[in-house]
């Protein structure tokens, strides 16, 4: 793997989260399980990004993996 994460998807990934619930982003974009870790960075540098909601609402996880706000889509896929 290289040390740029794969771009999984040039679009975010919505996704409806619960309170108090912890959910794993996948960084290296390797995943079969986007936008969520599967343990395909395993070997790699990368490591999953914990996300803990704080409330019921849907929010945007980044697809393209080279974001500025961390898990959640910031436009950034829109440059590449």
């Amino acid at each position: 793997m290289s040390d740029a994460p794969k771009i999984a998807q040039k679009a975010p990934y919505p996704v409806e989260v619960e309170a108090g619930k912890n959910y794993f982003w996948c960084s290296c974009g390797q995943s079969a399980n986007q936008p969520f870790c599967d343990g395909s960075h395993k070997g790699s540098d990368f490591a999953p990004v914990k996300f803990e909601a704080t409330e019921d609402k849907r929010v945007f996880f980044c697809g393209c993996k080279n974001g500025g706000n961390g898990v959640l889509c910031d436009g950034s896929h829109k440059a590449l």
